[in-house]
């Protein structure tokens, strides 16, 4: 697996903030996978337990391409993986369940991902793996939360759902019309990871104030509550939840221009004296329709789009929000994968790493490492690693196994 320099590693010194940070992570799909792929950009060495044959469900996603084995490897494991090891250990077999045990000991964090109590059933929660490394910290992601009894405990979680508990869809949905389900990048997984992320980091800093491990535990429930978190708060304050629409509080929307749409975010009078300005339009300013900022929601569609889209008929969208921004009013081209990628400021900040592929064919994308540090620089970055790429390597260099350790686990059934 050869590692390759991002485009301005130059910037800052070598060296990473995580280096000597060991992170053993029994993980599938995206929220825990994304998170330890970013302990990785940070220099933490992130070792990823898979089990043999079909490895983990991320690499049966769609699209696929074939890796240097011939087999398929799916889309969600190629972006979430970078710079881990893989090692596959059946974690189904007492064999491979002791020697998950063993490694414990030589790592900081052990992190998992399954539905909530999969990992105790195992006998690899927390309580059991704390005896073995009082140092160690346990990291969970889950539906709903391991620490805390809900409800929801059982049922399985994919991002929509998390979305949809946490209050996402809701104040976007048109009166009479079902919510709309956007599955466009994972939020519900990425926030989750985020909020791990974190709390490891806290967890890593406590452990050198008092020398204890502990349990860290999100839930992808309530990580979207904490993304959504003007949902419940403006419901409790009696306003309501959207801030765009007939019944929002200010001017959000999205309007076309020659080739595709923009975003404005009006949110203060200031602004929208300045687009009304813009727009030839100063006798909306003493027009008692726009006296308040409900009003401008409220005549957004019947009289700010159409004078708004005239103007933008000539300009594309970048330039539109261009315009608009110079002026001091919020706004954004609303970007297709082409824009991002053609983006100077996505390439200035290494925000879309170019993956080499096995199959010899154009490199495909992954979005970067969106933490900048002014003293570190950032690479060097390895492909996703291939199923138990791995496991002969690391329980060598962990453990010490030697030939016959090696043969006695593959007859045990521990390692494939």
């Amino acid at each position: 697996m050869r590692a390759f320099e991002v485009k301005h590693a130059e910037r800052g010194e070598h060296g990473k903030p995580l280096a000597g940070v060991r992170v053993l992570a029994a993980e599938q799909m995206q929220a825990l996978p994304y998170a330890t792929q970013l302990l990785a950009h940070l220099g933490a060495s992130v070792v990823k337990v898979e089990p043999p044959g079909r490895g983990e469900t991320g690499r049966a996603s769609n699209p696929f391409m074939l890796d240097e084995d011939g087999r398929k490897v799916g889309a969600t494991y190629l972006r979430n993986n970078l710079s881990k090891r893989s090692i596959a250990i059946d974690l189904k077999s007492e064999a491979g369940r002791d020697l998950f045990k063993r490694l414990v000991p030589h790592f900081d964090v052990v992190a998992e991902n399954f539905r909530a109590g999969s990992m105790e059933r195992l006998g690899l929660g927390y309580a059991a793996l704390s005896q073995l490394h009082p140092r160690l910290i346990y990291v969970s992601l889950s539906g709903f939360g391991n620490l805390a009894p809900s409800p929801y405990a059982s049922w399985p979680a994919y991002a929509p759902i998390g979305e949809a508990m946490g209050g996402l869809y809701e104040p976007t949905r048109e009166p009479g019309r079902p919510p709309r389900v956007v599955v466009a990048g994972a939020l519900g997984d990425n926030a989750t990871a985020l909020y791990a992320v974190i709390g490891i980091l806290a967890a890593l800093q406590h452990r050198h104030v008092s020398g204890l491990g502990q349990h860290v535990d999100v839930a992808m429930y309530d990580a979207m509550i904490a993304m959504a978190d003007m949902v419940p708060q403006l419901w409790s304050m009696g306003a309501p939840a959207s801030m765009a629409g007939p019944g929002g509080t200010a001017l959000v929307a999205a309007f076309k221009a020659r080739d595709g749409y923009f975003v404005i975010a009006v949110l203060r009078e200031h602004m929208f004296e300045r687009l009304c300005k813009l727009l030839g339009r100063e006798d909306w300013l003493s027009d008692p329709r726009f006296a308040t900022r409900v009003g401008w929601a409220q005549h957004t569609e019947s009289v700010i789009r159409p004078a708004l889209e005239a103007w933008a008929a000539d300009k594309s969208k970048l330039e539109a929000a261009r315009t608009l921004a110079e002026l001091g009013i919020t706004a954004g081209p609303s970007n297709l994968a082409e824009d991002i990628a053609a983006d100077p400021h996505v390439a200035l900040r290494d925000m879309l790493i170019e993956v080499p592929r096995a199959d010899g064919e154009k490199p495909y994308l992954v979005s970067g490492n969106p933490v900048k540090m002014s003293r570190l620089a950032e690479g060097p970055v390895a492909p996703a690693p291939r199923l138990g790429a791995h496991t002969e390597e690391v329980l060598r260099e962990v453990l010490g196994a030697d030939d016959a350790e090696l043969g006695r686990l593959r007859s045990e059934g521990a390692i494939p």
